[in-house]
């Protein structure tokens, strides 16, 4: 499966146009608010898919253990009693329509669903938004932090059992890239996949009303349940991304909490009748998680 990603360098200099060009139009065109929010929505995305992308180049330790990194975690796992994830893919292995799917579930739906739920908030929720861009842009940045150190994927551990699915079928993502430029393998900890399909199944059920909104829990299952199949995730890679993702969640609701505070503490200083003369309640930046 060719890569058809972006390099660092190629989505950094977009970015930066998009940027640009956003600051343009809010000068030029004040009106056009629309495409001002459009343009820098757009490019604070791809600033923050540069970053992901730069991370897989750099690291804070040696790659050299990146496989005793990812034994450890097998062994920590199974004596805490976790299921063998080798085990998991032994399940579809006698079933090449299945590692198919799998394998393709895996390279497009991680991105596809996460854009067209962004998408699909800032156009029909507008309000919400800003809660649900900032919660994607905290927990990545907090997974990229913690990938500076290098971790093999599960797949690369030949000798526990796992299989390459993706390599043997022709669909890796992590082969056949631009310029020679290549997915990062050693990124597995923690899961972006893991953090990413759970965020979409929140902001759906939270931001939606249809009762049809439940149904996107069968993302999460279904992304779990490929990651580990496929050998690109240990189970520990997806509940520390899930933590993250809490994380990101607490610190969203405290800052709101804090602007609150602030707001209640500033109008409750005013003169009597001031609150009623001009003054406006400040603006709700990431409503909280319902």
């Amino acid at each position: 499966m060719q890569n058809l990603t972006l390099s660092w360098q190629s989505a950094g200099a977009s970015a930066g146009a998009l940027l640009a060009a956003s600051y343009a139009v809010r000068r030029v065109l004040p009106a056009r608010r629309g495409l001002t929010a459009v343009l820098r929505e757009a490019g604070t995305l791809l600033a923050l898919f540069a970053l992901w992308q730069l991370v897989g180049q750099l690291s804070l330790m040696s790659s050299d253990h990146a496989l005793d990194r990812a034994e450890w975690i097998h062994r920590t796992e199974l004596r805490l009693g976790l299921p063998d994830e080798a085990s998991w893919q032994r399940v579809i292995t006698p079933y090449p329509l299945l590692v198919r799917l799998a394998n393709y579930y895996y390279a497009v739906m991680h991105f596809g669903v996460m854009l067209v739920v962004l998408l699909w908030v800032f156009l029909r929720h507008r309000a919400r938004y800003a809660w649900v861009r900032t919660t994607v842009v905290l927990v990545t940045a907090a997974c990229l932090l913690i990938q500076f150190v290098p971790v093999a994927p599960p797949r690369m551990l030949a000798d526990r059992g796992f299989v390459d699915l993706a390599t043997q079928y022709g669909q890796s993502v992590y082969s056949g890239g631009i310029g020679g430029l290549h997915a990062d393998e050693l990124s597995a900890m923690p899961s972006v996949h893991v953090a990413w399909c759970v965020l979409v199944a929140v902001a759906v059920i939270t931001v939606a009303r249809s009762p049809w909104r439940w149904l996107i829990l069968l993302h999460p299952v279904l992304t779990v349940a490929v990651v580990v199949m496929t050998a690109n995730h240990f189970w520990a890679d997806g509940l520390v991304a899930v933590w993250l993702l809490m994380l990101a969640y607490a610190a969203q609701y405290g800052w709101l909490r804090l602007r609150r505070a602030r707001a209640a503490q500033q109008a409750s200083s005013l003169p009597a009748g001031a609150a009623g003369s001009g003054q406006q309640e400040p603006r709700k930046q990431w409503p909280a998680v319902r």
